[in-house]
């Protein structure tokens, strides 16, 4: 039997907490009605609600079920990986590296990205190829560099064998252990993964002592010449800030990271050319180049404006889920923002909104502090575990 380390524990009772603090049962298990979440300041009860999908209901019992099999290493072939393993609470539901590791130490071609406020995507993964969280939850589990399993069939048949799990499973679904309920359960405890209060919202809520001058400083930069806005939509008014706070304008966008790889320019130059053949077959050969995912959507989408383009991440919580970009390039917000005001990477496919920003390095640090207090309390407690 496994020990559990004293920060895993700790985690653990922080993650019951958390949970503890934004649910409230009242009820059987099986009706909505009995799981409450309170929301963070700054994310409303209705907008939260609103991206609750009808055939996958909130229950105290399902979210229980999906934070066991979250944090379980015995989804993964060879039990040394769990959900956690590359969204860690303790670095803010990220995992600290460049890009993500499986089982046997493969190495993914991707960052992780965060999980906190991810119900609220469009799209999940850098390119949006998972419509919903229940669809991201199944891919890692037969993703070889991820958790190895060969089949769908080999993961439910372990867990069946779990007598707690087998249990669980019949009273939150009443049936046996299914990949489908899998997939429900880690999405339902990953609705709960709700981040916000930060220092902003408290600012944007009227506490103008919320920011200091730097980054007060920071705030109008970011609306206005740095451009920031164009992608992170905090540029036009609180108000219009309010509906969907979370500093994301939902598109994919090529801003120049894909360029990093040397052979770039040749793989958009393949991709145009596949774009062409009607039949659709020549994307899903290049799809198995190597370093296909250097495209980004255009390989989900077929859409020539989608050449390197990837998803707009939200800035909730960015001070602590360095490295930065999809393939982790950048180490540090200050990479982050040096990178921006340049204009980004130039190639063919560059998004024409980015061009160079004349921010020099004092304005570059009032930026930054700006950013850090997109950070929510509750994150901070989190990550302050050592």
């Amino acid at each position: 039997m496994k020990t559990v380390s004293v920060i895993k524990l700790a985690i653990i009772l922080m993650m019951a907490v958390w949970l503890s603090g934004l649910v409230r049962a009242s009820g059987p298990a099986e009706n909505l009605s009995s799981f409450q979440i309170q929301t963070p300041r700054g994310i409303s009860q209705d907008l939260w609600s609103y991206f609750i999908p009808s055939d996958n209901p909130m229950t105290a019992g399902k979210v229980e079920l999906g934070r066991l099999l979250f944090f379980d290493v015995r989804l993964s072939a060879d039990g040394t990986v769990s959900c956690a393993s590359c969204h860690d609470p303790k670095r803010a539901f990220t995992d600290g590296r460049t890009v993500a590791e499986g089982v046997a130490g493969r190495r993914g071609a991707r960052n992780s990205p965060t999980l906190l406020n991810a119900m609220f995507s469009n799209g999940q993964f850098w390119d949006g190829r998972a419509g919903s969280l229940e669809e991201q939850a199944k891919m890692p589990l037969t993703n070889a560099d991820e958790m190895g399993n060969p089949s769908f069939e080999a993961v439910v048949s372990r867990l069946s064998s779990i007598p707690e799990y087998a249990k669980q499973f019949r009273e939150v679904f009443g049936g046996p252990v299914t990949i489908g309920g899998f997939a429900k359960a880690v999405a339902a405890f990953e609705r709960t993964l709700i981040s916000g209060d930060s220092p902003v919202d408290r600012f944007v809520a009227g506490d103008i002592n919320a920011l200091s001058d730097s980054a007060r400083n920071g705030l109008t930069l970011f609306r206005g010449k740095a451009r920031c806005g164009v992608c992170h939509a905090f540029n036009q008014n609180f108000a219009a800030f309010a509906t969907f706070p979370f500093f994301t304008d939902g598109n994919y966008r090529n801003t120049g990271v894909a360029a990093n790889f040397g052979g770039f320019a040749e793989l958009a130059r393949k991709a145009l050319a596949a774009s062409r053949d009607e039949s659709g077959n020549s994307i899903l050969e290049l799809a198995r180049h190597e370093r296909a995912g250097e495209l980004g959507r255009f390989v989900i989408s077929g859409n020539t404006l989608d050449i390197g383009a990837f998803r707009t991440p939200s800035l909730r919580n960015v001070a602590l889920t360095a490295p930065y970009f999809h393939d982790g390039s950048a180490a540090t917000l200050q990479d982050v923002v040096r990178f921006y005001v340049k204009g980004g990477k130039e190639n063919l496919n560059r998004d024409w909104q980015l061009e160079p920003v004349p921010l020099d390095e004092a304005e570059q640090r009032d930026l930054i502090e700006f950013l850090k207090a997109l950070t929510s309390d509750d994150t901070h407690r989190l990550t302050d575990l050592r």
